[in-house]
């Protein structure tokens, strides 16, 4: 068997412990996730299906990487190891390159989403789901309409209305409502569209930091697999010496004590 340090062999078995924690983690979060949907009723089975299997299907590539390289590591397999070493570096490339694409794009989230959500307007006469998915934001997050109480035109929803409470805290505005006759109508001042974005952004930068944070363990781990692999290869060699030359020496050179001839 290879000689490899035994320090650099227990942070490498430490590294790849955790990697198959993260895994697990990712795997029950599906599962959670999973259940979820059906207390639900299902809704939105198709989107939900797709994430649950592209979870699933991370959490088992992680664990199984980890796994590899933890016995790599512990049997000296030079064969475990490189297939963990092309692994982290396939992986460190596809993190650093969704990270950076994020980070490129971000800027330019809220102009998308606001040329998306205006094409949905007025919010009155759109799909039954995108009627259902508004009221339900209004209702849970005390706003009216994306942009302003008018996306609605003349057709304000009651999860818009404010109660007397949220009036005396001057979270509502009054506003003229044409039904049988013009009245008013005390709607939230807050609107949706502000709430959905600030979501989005803290959404996209934490994936911008999971990216870099994960390329950054699979560089760490690159390094590692290519320590171990390097000292496997090389522990037959003889160590080499470096000795200095006399010349750069400190002390300066012993000579023989030179004695007197006999008879001087």
């Amino acid at each position: 068997m290879a000689q490899v340090n035994s320090c650099l062999k227990l942070i490498f078995t430490i590294f790849n412990v955790f990697f198959a924690i993260v895994g697990g983690v990712i795997i029950a979060l599906a599962l959670l996730s999973q259940v979820v949907t059906n207390v639900d009723g299902g809704d939105g089975v198709e989107g939900r299906t797709v994430g649950l299997i592209a979870l699933y299907t991370v959490g088992a590539i992680t664990m199984v990487i980890a796994i590899l390289g933890a016995i790599g590591a512990h049997r000296e397999n030079r064969a475990c190891l490189i297939v963990f070493l092309v692994c982290m570096v396939i992986g460190s490339l596809i993190m650093l390159r969704g990270g950076i694409s994020a980070t490129i794009a971000r800027p330019q989230l809220e102009r998308v989403l606001e040329e998306k959500f205006h094409e949905l307007l007025p919010l009155d006469k759109a799909s039954d789901d995108v009627k259902n998915m508004a009221g339900s934001l209004q209702k849970q997050m005390h706003c009216c309409g994306l942009f302003s109480y008018k996306d609605w035109e003349n057709n304000i929803p009651n999860t818009c209305l404010c109660n007397q409470e949220e009036e005396m805290e001057g979270k509502c505005q009054f506003v003229d409502y044409w039904g049988v006759l013009l009245q008013k109508k005390s709607v939230y001042i807050k609107t949706c569209f502000p709430i959905i974005l600030h979501y989005v952004l803290l959404l996209s930068s934490v994936m911008v930091g999971v990216a870099f944070t994960l390329a950054a363990l699979a560089l760490l781990g690159l390094a590692l697999s290519s320590a171990i692999i390097h000292q496997m290869r090389n522990h037959n060699r003889p160590t080499i010496l470096m000795t200095a030359p006399a010349i750069f020496t400190t002390q300066p050179p012993k000579y023989q004590e030179l004695h007197n001839p006999p008879g001087y």
